[in-house]
């Protein structure tokens, strides 16, 4: 390329290049094998340039070589960097690669289990650990020069999404900021808040993916292209697949073929052929079929631990083997060597010789459930292409560096919590964003598995939209609050709550409300002068006739009440042999009652049904037709005009008996004429405020005026806009400084309870300001209690598992077991100040609907940890408890992080807890739950 450049163009060539070399980009370049992309370019130069930077580019296009400039930078400068990151194993893969580039010496690791070289100049950390620090005022800070905010997309998250905005606020102003993205559809709204709160932020955004990835569906043996080949940006639907859905939805279902049985030997024939073509194939054939086709390694993602579980072990009774005989012998080794630690008999508990049997065929599930050991060795064999099929949860798709050929997609709807719902187009991008390996592919694999009634359509709009907008999920706390009047008082923490990203998106939304209520006042203006009348004040004879319309409308609605309440009374005087005139509806003329129907309000014992609509009279019409009306067939009280009897015989299914009744009824009724209803006098006629109010009327100058009913109609536009003007402002009113109006409320109660006293935090507010868990406003409570005093570790581990655990079974499961004595009685305490606290946050309108306040504790897991910490067997813990290893370990890490909490924050002199949580953890920290493998 070089010999075609002019002598000039070479020479300007070598001096860019001298000139790059000598800033700390070019040196940096350097120490990699492969050229940096043009949004990695832009991003570092940025960085060395002073400003703060947000890169939002696809899942495996290499972001993380931002952050990783922003650590060069910081050792050059002889400045420290911390590289945050929302998971615990993503914290410990990141520091074992930096580790790897800059020596174990200058780096350290953070995540609350683990503490690693933490005065180290680049620290890599979960972002609670910085916020903590933030608020403790940790000497770790100084010299800190630049935050790496890896998935900082995580601030979406309504669980723990409120902390990296805390963070992006509180970090000092001499911090350069990295944030590093998926791609989200509004970056540049975030980027413009990053700008607000952070000063000089530049946003790059790259859509391009390093290595392409094609959609494929999978349906029996055929893998057909989700899109055809077109010319133009456009791309259309595979029209193979929109006729198969079509023929899909054309073929009856099972239950339908039962109620059809006598279908057709051309239909049976055409249903086997269609069968023979279009099946979901199950999970050792799709596997068989990528590996055929050279698309393996595949992560397959499976909305479920036991559906991930089961999909191993249906593969390993298909005899399914990916690996050869040295890969096995590899595996093995490198299996052996990572869980040497683990002892013998916990090794069968944990379930290990069936997952080395599935690891040595090259096949593994990747779950929250698993023991985080077994975790990270699925993901190191997994990038070192020993395991080439892994059934995954979607919490593998959270940033976990595991990039395949090719990623399965079972369903498209998951469970959220709440329902099973359709997974969103963020959702998809975020799954199929792990297929295609930089480097090693020339591109990447998304395949779904075809469903019965799939909508082809439907999927091509999650593949091709790029939809995946940030939304702040941001919340005052207690502890937020009290550590921020700690910090700066009261007005400048709700001046700096105003600048959060949730309060900002609001404000934003506010703006095109704000101009609708603008342009509404313009034709107020409009309409006010259009309704002007020369002869008085138009305005007040407008309210008038308002006035007067709505009295009349008033009294029309109380008058109907009374005559439906008139006719369902003379409805339930009806009886069997009744005869009827129905006056209005579709079954207007003479009738027999065989059935009144129930009174309204009276329970239908056979269905259990209440019917509240009023009685149901069934009916047999001249017209020879069984029907049961409804209140609306009698607008007007009903009167029997004859009896008749029913035969014994009759039978209303029969076309014989109901035509020989209604002759019947014919003979008997037909010559009587039905009684006219008398209309009554209208309500209004003798009402004295209409009166008032049409004296007021004709007495007005306006109503002179020759104009008048011109005047009226812009008068009542007026009005109309005027009222939808008022709703406008009132949403205003609700969407504007929202969140520190919640941070009132909360003052409002912590004042209350005596933990802040205007600008001043007392003892117990200190105390809560080091309680960081989600109930950690009950925990401050419990110790200010005493409700802890006197335990056992065990008995205070069982206590303080109740403010961390959640359930995942739902509220009709059996009353959890709990450990007896004092440890019941402090768990029984501990729900009784619940109870008192959650009727205080009623009284301050702190709303958990809204995210905000204390959920009830949940004894689930304090039988569980008493166990333990009593030191019973692994074997007996889990059969007890009745989880798996993987959440029993997190559950267990959790508790005795709070309890570490605890113990810093519990009166040190005077009290026996502080010892007793540090006994605790000690109790809890062995066996599975001390291995944690770092580096």
């Amino acid at each position: 390329m070089t010999e075609d450049l002019s002598p000039a163009e070479r020479y300007a060539a070598a001096r860019r290049r001298a000139s790059e070399q000598a800033t700390a980009l070019g040196a940096f370049r350097e120490m990699y094998d492969f050229g940096l992309d043009p949004f990695q370019i832009e991003a570092c130069t940025a960085l060395e340039a002073g400003k703060g930077v947000l890169v939002a580019a696809p899942t495996g296009s290499g972001k993380t070589i931002v952050g990783e400039f922003a650590v060069h930078l910081a050792l050059e400068q002889g400045k420290k960097c911390f590289y945050t990151t929302p998971i615990k194993a993503l914290s410990n893969q990141k520091y074992s690669d930096l580790c790897r580039r800059y020596g174990a010496d200058k780096v350290g690791l953070l995540t609350g289990d683990n503490s690693v070289n933490s005065d180290a100049p680049v620290v890599v950390m979960t972002t609670e650990v910085l916020r903590n620090m933030l608020y403790a005022g940790s000497q770790t800070l100084l010299g800190l020069g630049y935050v790496v905010m890896d998935e900082v997309h995580y601030l979406s998250d309504r669980f723990r999404g409120a902390v990296w905005e805390e963070v992006i606020i509180h970090l000092p102003e001499s911090v350069t900021l990295v944030s590093l993205s998926a791609t989200v559809s509004n970056a540049e709204e975030f980027g413009d808040w990053l700008d607000t709160v952070r000063g000089d932020t530049q946003v790059i955004v790259s859509e391009h993916r390093p290595v392409p990835l094609f959609q494929h569906v999978l349906a029996g043996r055929r893998m057909y292209d989700l899109f055809e080949e077109a010319e133009g940006s456009r791309k259309a639907v595979n029209p193979d697949l929109t006729r198969m859905a079509r023929l899909e939805a054309a073929r009856p279902s099972y239950q339908e073929r039962r109620r059809g049985k006598m279908m057709r030997e051309a239909d049976r024939e055409r249903e086997r052929r269609s069968r023979s073509r279009v099946w979901t194939p199950s999970r050792a054939e799709v596997i068989e079929r990528l590996d055929a086709e050279g698309l393996l390694p595949a992560i397959t993602f499976i909305f479920s631990r036991a559906g991930c579980e089961a999909a191993v072990q249906q593969c390993l009774y298909a005899g399914l083997r990916l690996n050869d005989d040295e890969a096995r012998q590899k595996v093995r080794d490198l299996v052996e060597e990572r869980t040497a630690s683990i002892p013998a008999e916990d090794l069968h508990v944990l379930g290990y010789y069936e997952w080395l049997e599935g690891l040595e065929r090259g096949i593994a599930a990747h779950h929250a459930g698993m023991l985080p050991s077994f975790k990270e060795v699925v993901e190191e064999l997994f990038v070192r292409g020993l395991v080439k099929a892994v059934f995954a949860t979607e919490t593998l798709a959270l940033g976990i560096n595991m990039p395949a050929r090719s990623v399965v997609l079972e369903k498209l709807v998951k469970w959220n919590g709440e329902t099973h719902a359709d997974i969103t187009p963020g959702e998809y991008t975020q799954l199929t964003g792990r297929a295609g390996r930089r480097g090693i592919d020339v591109e990447g694999h998304a395949v779904v598995l075809w469903q019965r009634a799939m909508n082809p359509e439907h999927l091509a709009g999650l593949a091709g939209t790029r939809t995946y907008p940030l939304r702040s999920s941001f919340k005052p706390s207690y502890n937020m609050a009290v550590n921020l009047v700690e910090q700066f008082g009261r007005h400048r923490s709700r001046e700096l709550l105003e600048t959060s990203f949730a309060q900002f998106q609001a404000d934003k939304s506010v703006v095109g409300i704000s101009r609708q209520v603008q342009k509404n006042e313009e034709g107020l203006s409009g309409y006010k002068e259009a309704m002007t009348c020369h002869l008085g004040d138009f305005d007040e004879y407008a309210r008038l006739r308002r006035e007067l319309k709505d009295r009349e409308n008033e009294l029309a609605r109380q008058g109907a009440h009374v005559r439906r309440a008139e006719a369902a009374a003379s409805l339930e005087k009806l009886k069997p042999g009744d005869i009827i005139h129905v006056p209005t509806g579709k079954y207007a003329g003479l009738a027999l009652v065989l059935d009144p129907g129930l009174p309204a309000g009276r329970t239908d014992g056979h269905r259990g049904i209440d019917r509240h609509d009023g009685p149901r009279p069934l009916v047999l019409t001249a017209e020879r037709q069984v029907k049961r009306l409804a209140e609306m067939d009698f607008p007007v009280p009903v009167e029997a005009l004859d009896r008749m009897r029913i035969p014994r015989s009759f039978n209303a299914r029969s076309p014989q008996s109901r035509r020989d009744l209604a002759s019947a009824l014919r003979t008997k009724a037909g010559h009587i004429a039905p009684e006219r209803h008398r209309k009554r006098r209208a309500e209004a006629a003798d009402d004295r405020e209409i009166k008032r109010l049409r004296t007021a009327l004709r007495a007005h100058p306006c109503h002179g005026c020759d104009d008048r009913e011109d005047h009226a109609r812009w008068a009542e536009r007026y009005h109309r806009l005027m009222r939808d003007t008022s709703q406008l402002e009132r949403r205003i009113e609700g969407r504007t400084n929202t969140i520190a109006r919640t941070f009132d409320r909360i003052v409002a109660l912590l004042t209350e309870l005596d933990y802040l006293r205007g600008n001043e935090v007392t003892e117990h507010g200190r105390r809560l300001a080091r309680l960081y868990g989600e109930l950690d406003l009950l925990s401050s409570e419990c110790l200010r209690a005493g409700v802890w005093e006197g335990l056992q570790p065990a008995e205070l581990a069982a206590c303080v598992s109740a403010l961390v655990y959640e359930s995942r079974a739902g509220d009709d499961a059996m009353a959890p077991k709990v450990p007896s004595g004092k440890a019941k009685a402090a768990l029984d305490e501990t729900v009784r100040i619940w109870g008192r606290l959650d009727a205080l946050e009623e009284d301050f309108r702190i709303r958990q609907t809204e995210g905000v306040g204390q959920r009830q504790p949940d004894l689930g897991f304090a039988w569980a940890a008493y166990m333990w910490a009593s030191d019973k067997g692994l074997d007996e813990v889990l059969r007890e408890a009745e989880m798996p290893a993987g959440d029993f370990v997190r559950w267990c890490k959790q508790v005795i992080d709070v309890l570490g909490q605890i113990a810093a924050a519990a009166p040190s002199e005077g009290s026996t807890v502080p010892r007793t949580a540090r006994r605790a953890v000690d109790a809890l920290l062995r066996g599975v739950v001390a291995y944690s493998s770092v580096g």
